[in-house]
């Protein structure tokens, strides 16, 4: 089963994808955004769940990261496609643009971050998002009708306040390329729970370093940015509804994510407690019996 996860704009665009059966499911990190939606699509069965809620009533840091994972996890996804909007930081990533990120810079610093607390469990995250399911959207993405970038890299910040100008600088000079409040720690997330994940980002416009007109009315811009979103929405749903076959036809090839703990567990598993290990068995049952 594959997850979808849709940020702004898509989040609230998942209907378009199909009714199917609604799962409320309750996890050791509590509820997840919402009920989680699985159908299919073009055969393929998808778990559906919008990261901000219904009616995008949760903000980047209340989203909760842990639950929404777990719940997919459970649910029996192995891979998750996730949109989420970004301001761009580069000239060359225009509004409406899509872009794959390769690499993120995490500056949060008030939201759980693992699923292992009691015991010492440590991932890698060179490559924070999974290059087969990067490959398999830039493959399908250069055969549609829209502006892909296949890579990039993703500052997430706290939020919930967007960048000062001299942070979105300090962004520039660190060689980002996006910022956005959501992928992390997502991304993280999805590691530790061996799932493969990667990011569909819709460009809604150029961060604050790039100066507007003074007489620029706010209002429209406001009404710019909205336009920009419905339009990297329904590209991102098209290249997502278009690499669903492509996905599902690799599903059984083996692939790094899906074995991440394999030599991340520090502990000595003979000394980990028995409600640690029932609390957590969706994703470490394999290695701990």
């Amino acid at each position: 089963m594959i997850g979808i996860i849709g940020g702004t704009g898509l989040g609230e665009s998942l209907g378009a994808f199909g009714a199917g059966q609604s799962h409320t499911i309750d996890t050791p990190f509590g509820m997840p955004s919402g009920p989680i939606i699985t159908t299919q699509i073009s055969g393929v069965p998808v778990a559906l769940v919008s990261r901000h809620g219904d009616g995008h009533l949760l903000n980047p840091s209340s989203v909760p990261f842990r639950a929404n994972i777990f719940a997919l996890k459970s649910l029996g996804v192995s891979h998750i496609l996730a949109s989420a909007a970004v301001g761009s930081l580069r000239e060359k990533i225009g509004p409406r643009d899509l872009v794959l990120p390769d690499q993120v810079i995490d500056k949060t610093y008030c939201r759980p971050t693992s699923f292992f607390d009691g015991i010492a469990v440590h991932v890698e995250m060179a490559n924070p998002f999974c290059p087969t399911l990067r490959s398999l959207l830039s493959g399908v993405g250069a055969g549609l009708p829209l502006k892909l970038h296949s890579s990039g890299t993703y500052v997430c910040m706290e939020g919930p306040q967007f960048s000062t100008r001299a942070e979105s600088e300090m962004h520039r000079a660190w060689g980002a390329d996006l910022i956005g409040m959501t992928l992390m720690p997502e991304a993280k997330l999805a590691r530790e729970a061996e799932i493969c994940y990667a990011a569909v980002t819709l460009v809604t416009d150029y961060d604050c370093w790039r100066k507007r007109l003074v007489d620029e009315d706010k209002v429209q811009l406001l009404e710019e940015i909205i336009g920009n979103v419905k339009a990297a929405t329904q590209n991102a749903m098209a290249l997502i509804g278009q690499v669903l076959p492509h996905v599902a036809a690799q599903a059984e090839v083996p692939c790094d994510c899906q074995a991440a703990l394999k030599l991340a567990i520090w502990s000595d598993r003979n000394m980990i407690p028995e409600d640690v290990s029932l609390r957590l068995s969706p994703i470490l049952g394999k290695y701990l019996g």
